[in-house]
């Protein structure tokens, strides 16, 4: 069977994308690490308010679901072991879990309203976080108390991190740099 032309050229086009799309799940991945160290966060009774909910969105919102696993379950992971190892594995199913749900709920619902199903996606994300992180604080630490403790600041990192997602991807232009990098649209 003979190649054509036309082959070659959409096989360099994937490879170019696939390399791209690593690269930008490698940048969030990496914006996650970075916000999941106590430099970038804020100190709050009990611990600390991180912004890796950010990225994590973000990358949730733009990128397929296994990529946004890595970048966000894995990324935490790592973040966690770098800094604060103790709650790694509740990191790596939560993350990861809020991150596939934002993903699937994002490309898959509402594509004539893609704003609408981001606004949603992160939500139900922010829930899993939440309901995540406290079930797992409670186990983790063996304490239900230091879970309620925490429960406020989960809630606003979720917030802050569902809300600057949508912003970042729609008002400020994320959302256009993806789709014009990855797949040279506007």
């Amino acid at each position: 069977m003979e190649t054509t032309q036309k082959d070659v050229l959409s096989k360099k086009s994937t490879a170019g994308e696939s390399t791209v799309r690593l690269t930008i799940a490698a940048l969030f991945m990496g914006l996650n690490i970075v916000l999941s160290s106590s430099i970038f966060s804020i100190p709050v009774p009990g611990g600390h308010l991180y912004m890796c909910d950010i990225p994590i969105c973000i990358a949730a919102l733009l990128l397929n679901p296994f990529e946004a696993f890595v970048v966000a379950g894995v990324g935490s992971f790592i973040g966690d072991f770098l800094f604060y190892p103790a709650p790694m594995f509740v990191s790596l199913f939560t993350h990861g879990l809020q991150a596939v749900v934002i993903s699937l709920i994002a490309q898959r619902t509402f594509k004539h309203n893609p704003k609408l199903a981001a606004i949603i996606a992160v939500t139900v994300g922010a829930v899993i976080m939440v309901i995540g992180y406290s079930l797992g604080r409670a186990y983790v630490y063996a304490t239900p108390e230091y879970a309620i403790l925490k429960l406020p600041y989960e809630i606003l990192q979720a917030v802050v991190g569902a809300v600057l997602g949508v912003i970042l991807n729609f008002r400020f232009g994320v959302r256009k740099l993806f789709n014009k990098y990855v797949y040279n649209t506007q």
